[in-house]
């Protein structure tokens, strides 16, 4: 990035909203990761104006949420981190309908629309990441999926323009959409829930959470999941069975609350983590036949 480049963008962004060299362990709940080059949190009025300079200048930018489905390499993330949650980020209801901006914490989405007495999110509840990365991985748990729910999403395209896309246009799949492949940017989502008793909806919640924290490893640093969930299996099963429960690489550790989870018992580098993800993958492919595929997202650099 030359001079010119960081002179503009810091014209665009405004004060104390660049950051140079800035640690993504800062950004990410598995807190790990080397640094950013540039980490910026725009708002909306300049977001468009950030992304159409890092194309002008030829720079590659990163769009992410709260880093809690996200694993950054030591080496670090050459180019734009652009941080959505510290946009401004609108809660409001309508009816049944929940409007949510992308940088919002989806936890706190639900926790609204239970307090509106809107049924059908309580099962993301517990998920902890914001609206926007939830709709771009179609977040879910304990049987609900954002895609149950969604009604439609304001996108920033890659040529700078808001648009309007329909859930049914995203293309929702068991924790994927097309929207990295189509280049957008998730502004807010509009969920469409039905109206329900506000105490059996709390009572909901408060059950999934209790479940949550007595199966989950909450105690330590994670980003949820580590694997997608083959068809026909479970994968924390998986890795149990084939002998993986509490095994280690560094710092990195198979969680022995709940063996889907690697978490970082402290110290652990991503290099740890990745290692220790490639180890459980290869020995539960070789015990049982099956390849486990990642689902936390892995960017920057691995130096090896």
């Amino acid at each position: 990035m030359d001079r010119q480049f960081l002179e503009e963008l810091e014209r665009i962004t405004g004060d104390g909203r660049l950051l140079r060299h800035e640690p993504m362990s800062r950004h990410t709940t598995f807190q790990v990761g080397g640094e950013a080059d540039v980490f910026v949190r725009p708002d909306e009025e300049n977001l468009s104006r950030i992304t159409g300079l890092c194309a002008r200048h030829g720079v590659e930018y990163h769009i992410i949420g709260n880093g809690s489905n996200l694993l950054v390499g030591d080496g670090g993330i050459r180019g734009v981190v652009i941080g959505m949650t510290g946009m401004p980020s609108r809660l409001l209801a309508k009816g049944t309908l929940v409007t949510a901006g992308a940088g919002m914490p989806l936890a706190k989405t639900a926790a609204f629309a239970a307090e509106q007495g809107l049924c059908g999110m309580e099962f993301a509840a517990g998920i902890p990441g914001s609206v926007g990365g939830a709709v771009v991985m179609n977040a879910g748990a304990y049987g609900g999926e954002i895609k149950d729910i969604l009604e439609k999403v304001v996108v920033l395209g890659a040529d700078g323009r808001r648009q309007e896309l329909g859930a049914a246009e995203l293309e929702l799949g068991y924790r994927r959409s097309c929207i990295p492949e189509r280049h957008l940017i998730v502004l807010e989502a509009v969920f469409r829930l039905a109206s329900g008793d506000p105490r059996e909806i709390q009572a909901k919640i408060a059950d999934l959470r209790d479940r949550r924290r007595d199966r989950q490893p909450l105690e330590y640093p994670s980003a949820g999941s580590t694997f997608k969930r083959p068809e026909g299996y479970f994968a924390g099963k998986l890795i149990m069975d084939a002998g993986f429960k509490g095994c280690s690489v560094g710092g990195a550790q198979v969680s022995e609350k709940h063996c889907g989870f690697i978490v970082n018992r402290g110290g652990a580098t991503a290099q740890d983590i990745r290692a220790l993800m490639r180890k459980v993958a290869d020995g539960v492919e070789a015990h049982s036949g099956v390849r486990l595929e990642p689902e936390i997202k892995m960017i920057g650099e691995f130096p090896e």
